[in-house]
């Protein structure tokens, strides 16, 4: 399991409900997300542009990574959707592009906005049986490309699969291979019945064990589950503070922990765990064998590197990772 503060959650509002942009901001989500698309009816596409530009503006907005999901670029909203983005007076920090099929639809919303939102990046939902088989490559679309979403309504209905788990069993897993090959983030589609918290237990529970990075909420009431789900227990966190420290004592090399042969790649999960959900302040009088224990040395990219070696050739955008 590989767990981030990035994207563990995102809670959607639509544009036209305004008096509860605050709370989404407030809801404990990672992502608070205002949508221009399936929640606004066409008649009102032009309004909700005009209103959304608030949820960004609110003080509250930097409680959590402000998003907007546009209109699909198959259409002309989308492009009006992203030209009314660049006049913004504050800009998202995620833009989510609805049906996803090509690296050409992430290349597109990057050359729309421009020089205007040098800073925003993207998510591409992948929710066509040609999004599924062009996964890969809409993985591998461009830096500013920070993960996949998975919409499982949309292609059930494509294909004529039942919205269950075991159906959509091979469009996850390729989803999240793709995006995990591609070194991005991935995310799991909603769970859509609101008061059926042991179901969505279950469900991010698979979704969190599939190799997902977070899920999509329906409503406020599901956040505080899904954040628990997609966030490493103390019992982890320790081990993982007993592993980086004994990759430390043995020099990096094969070693045990709690009777576990471990390596590398142990030692790699493990400090970018503590580095995300228990990190030790510079100030903390606790010093470096705190509760954290000791950290690896790593290189920009924060991986940790054969006798200390630090790369100079690392991608900037692997540093975002």
């Amino acid at each position: 399991m590989r767990f981030t503060r990035y994207c563990r959650s995102l809670l959607s509002t639509p544009a036209m409900a305004v008096e509860r942009y605050t709370k989404s901001h407030q809801s404990g989500a990672d992502i608070a997300m205002v949508d221009l698309e399936d929640s606004v009816p066409p008649a009102r596409k032009e309004e909700a542009r005009r209103l959304a530009e608030e949820f960004f503006t609110l003080p509250s907005a930097k409680l959590a990574r402000s998003a907007v999901r546009i209109n699909t670029l198959s259409g002309p909203d989308g492009l009006r959707d992203l030209i009314a983005i660049t006049r913004y007076r504050v800009k998202p920090d995620l833009v989510l592009v609805p049906m996803a099929e090509s690296p050409r639809d992430i290349e597109i919303a990057a050359g729309a906005l421009g020089p205007d939102c040098p800073q925003t990046e993207f998510l591409a939902v992948v929710e066509t049986p040609l999004g599924i088989e062009q996964a890969p490559a809409i993985a591998a679309a461009g830096h500013r490309l920070r993960g996949l979403v998975f919409g499982s309504a949309d292609y059930a209905f494509a294909v004529g699969a039942r919205l269950c788990w075991d159906a959509l069993a091979h469009a996850r897993a390729r989803v999240v291979n793709s995006a995990r090959a591609a070194g991005v983030e991935a995310m799991d589609a909603p769970f859509f019945e609101v008061a059926d918290l042991t179901g969505l237990r279950r469900e991010a529970g698979l979704a969190r064990d599939f190799g997902f990075s977070g899920k999509i909420a329906v409503h406020p009431r599901q956040l505080a589950l899904i954040n628990e789900t997609f966030s490493p227990d103390e019992e982890l966190l320790a081990r993982a503070r007993r592993v980086v420290a004994a990759g430390l004592e043995n020099g990096r090399s094969v070693t045990v922990v709690d009777g576990v042969m471990v390596g590398m790649p142990f030692f790699e999960a493990s400090q970018r765990l503590i580095e995300q959900f228990d990190p030790l302040r510079p100030d903390d009088p606790r010093g470096p064998d705190g509760p954290t224990g000791p950290h690896l040395p790593t290189g920009p990219d924060g991986r940790l590197h054969p006798q200390g070696r630090t790369p100079t050739d690392t991608p900037n955008h692997a540093t975002e990772k």
